[in-house]
């Protein structure tokens, strides 16, 4: 026998095992791992890399899971690693590993170009984005988008006889698309980006940093005013159907940070509306 005639070799995983009990998911995870995304805004490919986990269902009679297979679909689809391509490599894992339900986690930083409000410079800034998505009897898709912004604060604004404590923030939308629907990052980044009190930037020369410490000073919100604008603006968004946000203050003048959540299935609750 060759070294390498695995098909002579006994395959231990997929031996029987007699406790009965099934695993709801098992697999490899924390794979650092380039992958290639596609930009609407120039047509071009950013070059990232990304945390990978990747799982699936194993039946009770089952002993264990090939995991080299798992490496195996990854390598098959490093280069087409856009949203809209993520279901097909969660169907793949399922296929390549015989089973019923195929779990497949992505989180990447992603680059925006941004340009200073008033002196145009440009700059990177980056996100965290993260693709989730499961095939199976029922498949599933949430892309979510991290972003960096600014927040002040109403009540020390109104209190204070100058000025008011004002902390950068991250808020987070993870969202599932309707039917036939999706969308770019960029697209959900700038809706995203709107619920701040300013966005922030990368290069900032002397008036853009006025422009920002004004932009927020004359847009004063609590966390929950953000989740909240948020909320509204993605309820407006007829492309999602489902999403879970939320926003962390780090605050300036507590040794706390403040946070605020919100899910929301937008179809289950236009469906109980009378």
């Amino acid at each position: 026998m060759t070294a390498n005639n695995s098909a002579a070799m006994p395959d231990v995983q997929g031996s029987s095992d007699s406790r009965r009990v099934a695993i709801d998911k098992v697999g490899v995870k924390d794979i650092t791992y380039p992958i290639s995304l596609h930009c609407p805004a120039t047509g071009n490919v950013q070059n990232t890399v990304a945390k990978v986990n990747m799982y699936v269902g194993l039946p009770h009679y089952q002993k264990g899971t090939h995991m080299s297979r798992f490496l195996e679909v990854l390598n098959k689809h490093n280069e087409c690693m856009r949203s809209d391509q993520i279901m097909n490599v969660a169907r793949d894992i399922k296929e390549r590993l015989e089973a019923e339900e195929a779990h497949l986690f992505l989180t990447f930083p992603y680059f925006i170009h941004k340009k200073a409000p008033v002196t145009g410079s440009p700059s990177l800034l980056d996100l965290e984005v993260t693709f989730e998505a499961v095939a199976g009897a029922k498949s599933d898709f949430i892309m979510g988008v991290k972003v960096p912004g600014k927040s002040l604060c109403p009540c020390s604004k109104e209190i204070s006889e100058y000025g008011a404590h004002n902390q950068r923030c991250h808020i987070e939308a993870r969202v599932r698309f309707a039917a036939g629907k999706k969308m770019w990052i960029e697209e959900v980044f700038e809706i995203v980006e709107k619920a701040a009190s300013s966005p922030v930037f990368s290069v900032l020369k002397r008036p853009d940093e006025k422009w920002v410490t004004e932009k927020a000073y004359d847009n004063p919100k609590f966390v929950e005013d953000i989740v909240r604008d948020l909320a509204v603006m993605l309820d407006a968004e007829n492309r999602i159907k489902w999403y879970q946000i939320t926003s962390e203050n780090f605050e300036s003048i507590h040794n706390h940070n403040a946070y605020a959540f919100i899910e929301k299935d937008k179809e289950a609750d236009d469906f109980g509306v009378c």
